[in-house]
């Protein structure tokens, strides 16, 4: 059985833990300073540690279910050679000469049949490699039952939906505040500008206007790619690495330069505020997501020894990272925005500009989110569109022109633009999303996928050959905290935002 991955198509271990590095630190990243000032510098310090220590210890059993799912390949397809060499006038008959019909006229074995006939590598020690790539839709089919695999899809069609409604809203955003020119009168620095204010001084059009206008446009412009086969090449991946490590580092440089140029912290945070405890939890589960990726960025990796360990590193790393971005943004503003980068949109309020360098700088940061989340929209938009046809439709059915290529695109399309153009608070998208899809794709289906892969694997396999990659966190206790802490979590989520939302 050749491995799917070989050492010309794989990268190494560090490779691998940068495009984990950089699958995490996306969007939710620009959404941290303002929870944190909203929770408080200590709370927000104590929640966000709690919650990488979380997502760290399920994405250690992703990898543990991966590994599982590897081995019920191998040992399918052991089994099925093992069946194909022991039937009489079977393949091993028809490939020595043979013929198990008994006519001249019989085909000779298939590449496929020829594959199998190979002496199989894999041996007891090695069921556990990780050499296929196996999504998490596919664990699921694995180990749930076909209730348990719709609930799935449908958590990943829930979670596609708020990510394209936060895109589609933060570019909207971004292009809204570097668009619209006129300035109130009665306007002060670091204060934003009310929506029903104009957007530009000759026209009637309002900011909430061309906030619409602007996401109207992006939508129809980027979301007609749903409608086709469009892959993410090489070069546009690097391309965006490169500018989202340059906005990041951009963003904690100009605001360390605004700390140390001032006299004191210009901005005063609580130290704890638990009224923004629910924005703040739904908002670091978003920014730790990395789960549903972790198959086809782990199966690569050549050497998988110590991926544990140096996935610990990387959250620590990440962790460090956020911490840095968060609480520089909250002493370096007096008020911060839902999206961190519209704090470097260019005013001249401040007299802070000494060249046009600067200018040009804010700019880039500003539109930064433009930049790469346009790039990253109509794949999220395809992968939704793909979702949705595999909840939906029958495997093996043959379906209509309609369906395919219309019906589902707009069906993609539509809910999140709708809530988009209805919703523009960032902080609060994120926040659902990350409460309720995130938790679900981050706690819940990793603890049962780990769960229900070990009672399978000991089942088929027995318990003589050991899983290489099995988590830290053996105990089922661990199991029953992850999810009972999902549970809680949801819980207190959902009574603050009826209190906020219904007066409750």
């Amino acid at each position: 059985m050749p491995a799917a991955n070989t050492d010309e198509n794989g990268y190494s271990t560090v490779v691998g833990l940068i495009y984990v590095f950089n699958l995490i630190v996306g969007t939710g990243a620009l959404t941290l300073p303002a929870a944190f000032a909203e929770s408080g510098w200590a709370l927000g310090l104590c929640l966000i540690i709690m919650l990488a220590f979380m997502s760290y210890l399920t994405a250690t059993f992703v990898i543990e279910a991966m590994a599982a799912a590897n081995a019920i390949i191998h040992w399918r397809r052991q089994r099925r050679v093992k069946r194909r060499a022991e039937t009489p006038g079977g393949a091993l008959a028809s490939s020595s000469g043979s013929s198990p019909r008994g006519s001249v006229g019989d085909a000779s074995p298939s590449s496929e049949e020829l594959r199998l006939l190979e002496p199989d590598p894999v041996s007891l020690n090695e069921y556990y490699n990780i050499t296929e790539t196996v999504e998490m839709g596919k664990m699921a089919s694995f180990f749930f039952s076909k209730w348990g695999v719709n609930v799935f899809y449908v958590m990943i069609a829930l979670y596609l939906y708020g990510d394209l409604a936060i895109y589609a809203a933060a570019v909207a955003k971004s292009l809204r505040d570097v668009g619209c020119t006129y300035v109130p009168v009665n306007h002060t620095c670091n204060a934003s500008i009310p929506l029903t204010e104009r957007c530009w001084a000759d026209l009637e059009l309002t900011r909430w206007d061309a906030y619409r206008i602007f996401l109207s446009t992006f939508v129809v412009v980027l979301g007609s790619f749903v409608f086709f086969n469009v892959q993410k090449t090489k070069y546009l991946q690097i391309l965006t690495t490169l500018m989202r490590w340059g906005a990041f580092g951009l963003m904690v440089v100009l605001a360390l330069r605004k700390l140390a140029a001032a006299d004191r912290p210009l901005g005063r945070p609580a130290v704890a505020r638990v009224a923004g405890l629910p924005t703040l939890f739904g908002v670091c589960v978003y920014s730790f997501m990395c789960h549903h990726s972790l198959p086809s960025l782990i199966t690569p990796i050549t050497n998988k020894r110590r991926l544990s360990g140096l996935l610990a590193a990387d959250y620590l790393l990440i962790l460090g990272f956020y911490l840095l971005l968060a609480f520089t943004g909250i002493f370096a503003f007096p008020s911060i925005y839902d999206l961190y980068t519209l704090n470097f949109v260019p005013d001249d309020c401040d007299g802070h500009y000494t060249g046009w360098f600067e200018r040009v700088l804010d700019y880039f940061l500003t539109l930064f989110p433009v930049f790469t989340l346009s790039t990253n929209f109509p794949i999220i938009a395809i992968t939704l569109r793909n979702n949705l046809q595999t909840l939906c439709l029958t495997e093996g059915r043959r379906h209509g022109l309609f369906i395919r290529r219309l019906l589902f695109p707009v069906l993609a399309l539509l809910p999140p633009s709708i809530v988009a153009l209805v919703f523009q608070d960032l902080q609060m998208l994120v926040g659902v999303t990350g409460s309720y899809a995130g938790s679900g794709i981050q706690y819940v289906v990793p603890a049962l996928l780990v769960l229900y892969s070990r009672r399978t694997t000991l089942t088929l396999i027995g318990m003589g050959v050991r899983n290489k990659h099995s988590s830290v966190f053996q105990h089922t206790g661990w199991i029953v905290f992850v999810l009972l802490w999902a549970a809680v979590c949801v819980v207190f989520v959902t009574v603050n935002h009826l209190q906020d939302w219904f007066g409750l």
